[in-house]
């Protein structure tokens, strides 16, 4: 009695397991020869994989023995990474709308942003402990729960948010850079020099994103040799602690609401949303970060790290921005640099200090490239998963 050869692509689509390799088939042309044009791009592709330092892995699955040894320093950084990207000008924006827009007082739009920052954390910070369990990306992660067809429409809306959301990014810090050169670099430059830096990062991976947020801003300020890595958020602090002790005497915490009844009630939910989206709008995201991280690493702490960088990033830079909204009443150069832009604002603020208040807010401005470049870096992975691609070539815990 003979037994039949198991066919491997059938037993790969039982485990739901799909190869991303091109078939046989698939390399051959219509008149049944090898496809030379197929080869030659293939050739280029593998070249272009080789090149040191490119990250070339996408979507695939990282396997458990693929997987970084376990570190105290491995684990700071998940609260590192958040807190470092969010520390930028476009969460500083968001902080805003809370007086300028919806008409709220200090204490109001301070309360609203804490808490509306902290339940959108948790959302976020529930979808990063998948990362180290499955090894696989958030939105690949999205297949096992809806399915591989319906997982392209949240995939599909996550592409358009992260790639909004480095615009916005790229935007805001060319104002400044501009604002900061007093009009002798205009912001379309402004915003290519953020985007082209944002490029060279995302495409070499999250390993140089990681020594990108270890090293870049140290420069600015501290000699990196001196520190140790998991300090490098420290710049971005200090110009946000000298944006407080600059414009601190404007910001009017006794600021009351400017709008009344059922008008005030609806605008405290808008606020409370926009600050709750925010943090909440990374989940899509979260476990695309932490692929590389051990399989047996605990849930609780990926959970507890994540929404701590998150929320701290997130509230210091929302109260900074309320406060900076209330004094624009009591604050007329501030007031007319806010009509030309959020980043003019940024730097009226620091006006002050002079020459040593620009160098904050470029140090401020190069804050919004920690932010762009995660952003960018999920886009390209989920534009993988929109493609005819697989779940890796290994399944979710195989």
């Amino acid at each position: 009695m003979t037994t039949s050869n198991p066919d491997p692509e059938l037993a790969n689509e039982k485990r739901g397991i799909v190869s991303t390799s091109p078939s046989t088939e698939e390399n051959m042309s219509s008149t049944g020869q090898p496809d030379t044009s197929m080869s030659s791009l293939k050739k280029i592709n593998n070249r272009i994989e080789g090149l040191a330092g490119l990250e070339a892995r996408g979507i695939d699955r990282v396997l458990p023995s693929e997987r970084q040894a376990p570190s105290h320093a491995a684990d700071l950084q998940v609260a590192v990474l958040w807190f470092s990207a969010n520390l930028s000008l476009n969460n500083l924006a968001t902080g805003l709308f809370g007086p300028m827009v919806f008409g709220l007082g200090f204490l109001d739009s301070a309360l609203l942003a804490v808490f509306g920052t902290i339940l959108g954390s948790c959302s976020t910070a529930y979808m990063a402990t998948w990362g180290p369990q499955s090894g696989n990306r958030t939105m690949v992660v999205l297949r096992y729960f809806m399915g591989y067809w319906p997982a392209k429409l949240p995939t599909l809306l996550n592409v358009v948010l992260m790639v909004g959301y480095t615009t916005i990014d790229c935007i805001i810090g060319g104002q400044v850079l501009s604002a900061v050169s007093g009009g002798s670099m205009t912001i379309q430059v402004g915003i290519i020099v953020v985007a082209i830096v944002t490029l060279i990062i995302a495409v070499f991976g999250m390993r140089i994103f990681h020594k990108y947020e270890q090293y870049v801003p140290i420069f600015y300020a501290f000699n990196p040799m001196l520190m140790s890595s998991r300090y490098a958020w420290i710049p971005q602090v200090i110009v946000l602690a000298v944006l407080i002790g600059t414009a601190g005497p404007y910001f009017d915490a006794a600021a009351e609401p400017t709008v009344t009844g059922s008008t005030l009630a609806a605008n405290r939910l808008s606020f409370f949303t926009l600050c709750f989206y925010v943090p909440n709008s990374w989940a899509a995201a979260a476990s695309d970060f932490y692929v590389y991280y051990p399989e047996r690493t605990s849930r609780l702490k990926i959970f507890l790290l994540t929404a701590t960088g998150l929320t701290l990033s997130f509230n210091l830079v929302y109260l900074i921005a309320i406060g900076l909204a209330t004094g624009l009443t009591n604050n007329k150069d501030w007031t007319d640099a806010n009509a030309v832009s959020t980043g003019a604002l940024i730097v009226a603020a620091y006006d002050p200090l002079h020459g040593f208040g620009r160098f904050c807010s470029v140090v401020i401005a190069l804050g919004v490239i920690a932010n762009s470049t995660p952003s960018i870096y999920s886009a390209a992975l989920g534009c993988q998963v929109l493609g005819r691609g697989s779940y890796g070539d290994h399944g979710v815990g195989e």
